[in-house]
């Protein structure tokens, strides 16, 4: 593969309390073949994340046509599993609604936060979501203990099944003094989106001693699946280039075990500027016969999202 770079799309003004920096984890949904809707979640002055979007030219993400003015996803209740953030991750159009998975999280005390996946519908096109439940569909259990985190999700209409790929943590290690979460992605799938069928199924095994990897996206095409994820070390990955995030990619026969093929995803993190320390969270989409990646830079997206075209596949 071959991915050609075309820079940054969105970052914050910094001009409203809830969206004061950052724009996380965006992810695509097409409105129509002329208009692209961007999800991503902006943290506010006092670092907790809601969902929002924005709108661009589907033929030139680059060209911003609408800045949506509030969140279409709120925190959750005080002490729910989402009071700190709700981040959009995946989102499925299924039966004329609009089905967001995101992250969840809240503060904890041993460890810096705790996180889970929540469910949340649209009826009305994608300009609100309302919870499935007040709680996650996917949390901690006995063979995942620590969190789940970073959903996609899709409905195959071949099986007639909804299949998850997501980010479990095996847990934490100390670095510097300071704990560090270990995860990996792994499989679940169900009958109707809200209950999961879970059997700890790993997709992604760990490369290297303190390997993260997480937020897959998931396209089935030819006979074969095709991820495009993140992973990091955990040594100083805020700012080391040589332990800090990067894309990577794997495939699959059946969409359960994997092979990472990471030195041919075709895509780098910069020499200098936005996305030069780190590259994370992609989302791959097609439109008009290309492929696009939406992905977050330096940050963990406090630099924004930015996005490349795949020119050369194989």
């Amino acid at each position: 593969m071959r991915w050609v770079k075309r820079g940054v799309i969105f970052s914050p003004a910094g001009d409203v309390d809830w969206m004061a920096h950052h724009a996380c984890v965006p992810v695509a949904n097409k409105v129509n073949e002329e208009v692209l809707r961007i999800y991503f979640g902006p943290r506010d002055t006092q670092g907790r994340t809601r969902t929002t979007f924005i709108e661009v030219q589907a033929s030139n993400p680059a060209n911003i046509l609408y800045v949506h003015d509030r969140p279409v996803l709120d925190l959750g209740r005080l002490g729910a599993f989402d009071d700190s953030g709700a981040m959009p991750s995946s989102i499925v159009d299924h039966e004329g609604r609009k089905f967001l998975y995101y992250i969840g999280w809240n503060r904890s005390v041993t460890v810096p936060y705790r996180n889970a996946v929540g469910l949340a519908v649209s009826d009305d096109g994608g300009q609100t979501f309302v919870r499935s439940c007040e709680g996650p569909v996917v949390d901690r259990n006995q063979h995942e203990p620590y969190f789940c985190a970073s959903p996609f999700a899709f409905y195959d209409e071949e099986e007639k099944k909804w299949k998850l790929w997501y980010a479990s943590s095996t847990g934490w290690t100390v670095v510097h003094d300071r704990p560090e979460p270990l995860y990996q992605v792994k499989y679940a799938e169900s009958s109707d989106g809200i209950h999961w069928d879970r059997r700890n199924t790993v997709c992604l095994d760990y490369n290297f001693v303190g390997e993260a990897n997480a937020r897959p996206c998931v396209l089935k095409e030819n006979g074969r699946y095709r991820m495009w994820y993140c992973y990091r070390g955990s040594i100083d990955y805020r700012t080391d280039k040589a332990q800090s995030y990067r894309i990577g990619y794997a495939e699959s026969p059946d969409g359960l075990k994997w092979v990472r093929k990471d030195s041919e995803v075709g895509i780098e993190r910069s020499d200098e500027g936005w996305d030069s320390v780190m590259m994370e969270y992609p989302y791959v989409y097609e439109h008009a016969g290309r492929k696009y990646m939406l992905y977050n830079g330096n940050g963990f997206g406090e630099t924004g999202f930015g996005y490349a075209i795949l020119e050369d596949d194989d």
